[in-house]
Order: C-alpha cells, then structure tokens, then sequence
C-alpha cells in the first residue's frame, strides 16, 4: 500500500502542477516545495544512500540556479523554474539532461501550438472561459509548467526512485 502511494505521489503532482500552470499561469510555491519534500521522504523511505541524496539534492540545486537565471532574463517564469528544479530532483544526475531536453521539445512543440491557436479569434463559446482567454491572450506566457509535467510523466518509470520503490513491492 504504501509502494502504490509512493509511485503514484510524484504523478499525481505532476498532473496538478501541469493544470493549475494551464488553468491560472500559475504554480504554487507550496507544491514546488512539496515535490521537493516528496523526493526526500521517499528517497528515505525506499532507503536511498545518503550520498546519493545529496547528489539528488545538488542537482536539483544547479537546475535551480540556472532556472533563476532564465527566470531573470525573462526567459522562463519563477513557478516554471522552480519546478524545474524540484522535478529535477527526481531525476538526478542520470536523467536531468534527458528531462530537461524532452522538456525543451514539448515546451517548444506547446509553445507553437499556443502561438499558432492565437493567430485567430476564439469562438464564442469559448470567451466565456476566463482560463481559455487568459491562454489565448498575446500578452501572456506560455504554461510551461505543462511542459515540465509531462516530460517528468514520460521519464519517471524510468527513475531509479521507481524501479526502487517496485522492488520493495516486492
């Protein structure tokens, strides 16, 4: 019982971050922390070297630090980079570039999909959906945040947190 809620924790935030960054352009600071926190306990409960913790923990700590970057040129939004980071933890060493590059396709394959869908008017029906408006609105961002998610949704069966966590299901 508790292998299923470990390996369905990480999903389950990630579908949420992806939605709420589509339906308000924004991601809690509370959920970021708590993937962060999340990685932590699990990686405790699953009995993860303490060595290979840190390694998790400072590669979540470069991502941030280059995030913060992007998020200072303009580039990224702070949610969006401290998402980034905290994911990345998950991740680690191992599958942080593979993430972060499958992260880049969808997020430019997303980002032509919005630009594309606001070259013309919304239909009627649609006008009525704040969410929708605010999406299809020039002047706003792009919801990277789904990006992310579902980069993290695509790499996580193949984490060593998983595997770790179905051979102590075991």
């Amino acid at each position: 019982m508790v292998e299923a809620f470990l390996l369905l924790l990480f999903p389950a935030t990630m579908a949420y971050a992806a939605s709420s960054d589509l339906l308000t352009m924004k991601i809690p600071n509370q959920l970021t922390l708590g993937i962060a926190i999340a990685y932590i306990a699990t990686a405790l409960i699953i009995k993860a070297p303490a060595a290979v913790i840190g390694l998790h923990l400072a590669c979540g700590a470069l991502v941030l630090a280059v995030t913060f970057g992007m998020f200072c040129m303009g580039w990224m939004g702070g949610g969006d980079a401290k998402l980034a980071a905290a994911t990345a933890l998950w991740f680690g060493w191992s599958m942080v570039l593979e993430y972060l590059l499958l992260a880049s396709v969808l997020g430019g394959a997303l980002t032509l999909a919005i630009l594309f869908a606001r070259q013309f008017p919304l239909p009627g029906t649609l006008i009525r959906y704040d969410w929708i408006t605010r999406l299809h609105d020039r002047k706003t961002g792009i919801p990277y945040g789904i990006a992310l998610a579902a980069a993290a949704l695509i790499l996580y069966p193949h984490t060593d947190v998983w595997t770790a966590t179905l051979r102590i299901a075991q």
